[in-house]
């Protein structure tokens, strides 16, 4: 566990024994003036508003209500703090970043840096309570997955090809086959 770890389990510790009225005070007031942040940066099937988007709405409203944040990292960790200037009252939360993923066309180091940009983003939206992408979390489709077929279904599935009942690509679509039932197809 690393010092500054360590520091912070202290300090969360204390954080629940005292009061913060002044930073949930200040928080709440920039919450209600906080508009949804979202600009259409695109992803992979998704939209989102990245890091300077999202510095250039906050950071004149968090300097309106006294209000302050760092980033930094602890290991492999990003410790996300958000402090009320006038009074030292400040809430910290830790988040592990993800680890052995490996993304196309990048190489380590790409890959390191997105994945720190990426839970900066979601770390700070989560601390300050910002929408910054569509929520598309109740909209997914469920994936549908494909089960074995039995050999006695198998054969009946190519009888209705054959008579025009059934096709290759709807057996292929809803079935996983085996190397010798795509022969077989064939």
């Amino acid at each position: 566990m690393g010092r500054y770890n360590i520091i912070l389990k202290k300090v969360l510790t204390l954080q629940k024994k005292t009061t913060m009225k002044n930073l949930f005070k200040a928080l709440a007031e920039f919450q209600q003036e906080c508009p949804v942040i979202h600009k259409g940066t695109q992803g992979y099937g998704y939209s989102y508003a990245d890091l300077p988007t999202i510095f250039e709405v906050i950071n004149p409203l968090l300097a309106k209500h006294g209000l302050g944040f760092t980033q930094e990292l602890d290991g492999t960790a990003l410790v996300t703090t958000i402090f009320h200037s006038e009074s030292g009252e400040f809430r910290a939360s830790r988040a592990e970043l993800i680890q052995g993923v490996q993304l196309k066309g990048m190489n380590e180091f790409q890959v390191y840096g997105s994945n720190l940009t990426y839970m900066r983003r979601y770390c700070l939206s989560c601390a300050l309570g910002l929408v910054t992408d569509k929520d598309t979390d109740a909209s997914g489709k469920q994936v549908k997955t494909k089960s074995a077929i039995s050999a006695e279904r198998f054969a009946k599935s190519l009888e209705a090809i054959k008579e025009g009942r059934y096709t290759v690509e709807a057996l292929k679509a809803n079935f996983s086959l085996t190397d010798e039932q795509l022969k077989k197809l064939s």
